[in-house]
């Protein structure tokens, strides 16, 4: 079998979703939103519908509310203006021929009072400031002190998950990804580094594990199961630890297999960095699951053949090659050079280092 036809390329059925390829775009924060109203507009249209040949494309994480912001100029999905925005998105996407979830996000502690309303102190599991850093105006800043979240304070957060799957509805997403990775808000809870409670959302990994849940549950009454997803990261990030991640995320897949979602999203190791950064078996937590397996985190080429081609994943995330290489799916395809990307440009700005990558030269047959 030849390379270009391997598992990798060939179409995948999501539930009644079908994938022309494995491929799947990464969610990736750019902090390009409109400023004052934090909306996708026509800059983000195009560039997802550069990258429409990917099987899938999960969006940045876009905050299911201002308190759920932890950057600036990230993307909401709370507002009138930001459902519109995100509308110009997906209808882009779709004229493309392409498919695309939307990542519903909620940062907890991972904030500053400058991006809460009136100035509030960003919300966690327990009263524990992480030891990591956000993005303003003025550039990277330390996170603020957080406040513990009261029971009230999390019924109303699980309200915020389904209204954000609503309205993700109503822009023409064809799926949501929940973000439960990365340290953010589900991670915190998750992580017994982050969370300190004794109440029924903490202490015993069923107690830890109880937010995530929830949180699904509220999106699965808005979406059918083959439609829904979540990301989940076992290794350390933003602070957020576990004394034992192999029980912890064994525990929490078994959970989510039981919901009956179409997939769930594993970032293996540390985000760009090692892949062994924490001991956890994945072909274990890939078993435990009968949905699709998405594998994240240093893939190329060559190993992104191998995994689908073994079983170790249906699918394979890319991110920071979707950067640079809106063609990316056809570039692996035909082992093509890869453009490399500009980092000096991830992180706000405009069109450069966002919509202004080259496609491959196409030569006339």
């Amino acid at each position: 079998m030849s390379e270009n036809a391997a598992p990798l390329f060939q179409p995948y059925q999501l539930g009644d979703l079908t994938l022309p390829n494995r491929l799947v775009m990464a969610p990736l924060t750019r902090n390009r939103a409109k400023p004052g109203t934090d909306a996708p507009y026509e800059l983000h249209a195009e560039y997802y519908a550069q990258r429409a040949s990917a099987g899938l494309l999960i969006s940045e994480g876009s905050q299911i509310s201002r308190q759920g912001q932890g950057y600036i100029h990230t993307p909401g999905i709370y507002s009138p203006a930001q459902v519109e925005g995100w509308r110009k998105v997906t209808e882009a996407v779709h004229k493309a021929g392409g498919r695309i979830f939307i990542q519903l996000w909620h940062v907890g502690r991972v904030s500053h009072v400058s991006l809460q309303e009136n100035g509030a102190a960003p919300v966690a599991p327990s009263a524990i400031r992480a030891n990591t850093k956000t993005f303003l105006e003025s550039g990277f800043a330390d996170v603020s002190e957080p406040r513990a979240l009261e029971l009230d304070d999390i019924k109303q957060i699980l309200r915020d998950y389904e209204t954000a799957a609503r309205n993700a509805k109503d822009a023409g997403f064809d799926g949501v990804e929940i973000h439960g990775a990365n340290g953010y808000l589900l991670d915190q809870f998750m992580k017994d580094g982050s969370n300190k409670r004794t109440d029924a959302y903490g202490g015993s990994i069923d107690n830890r594990t109880r937010l995530t849940v929830e949180a699904v549950e509220a999106v699965l009454k808005v979406w059918d199961k083959s439609r829904v997803g979540i990301r989940l990261s076992p290794a350390a990030v933003n602070d957020a630890s576990d004394s034992d991640p192999q029980a912890l995320f064994s525990h929490v897949v078994k959970k989510l297999d039981a919901l009956g979602i179409g997939f769930i999203h594993l970032i293996e190791g540390a985000t760009g960095g090692a892949r062994d950064a924490v001991a956890v078996d994945y072909a274990s937590l890939r078993k435990t699951f009968r949905g699709a397996y998405i594998a994240n985190n240093g893939y190329d080429r060559q190993t992104a053949i191998d995994a689908v081609a073994s079983g170790h994943a249906d699918l394979v995330a890319f991110g920071r090659l979707y950067i640079s290489n809106p063609d990316l799916a056809e570039r692996l395809w035909l082992d093509a050079p890869l453009n490399e990307p500009n980092r000096a440009t991830f992180y706000g700005g405009g069109a450069e280092g966002y919509t202004d990558y080259p496609f491959l030269k196409r030569v006339p047959a």
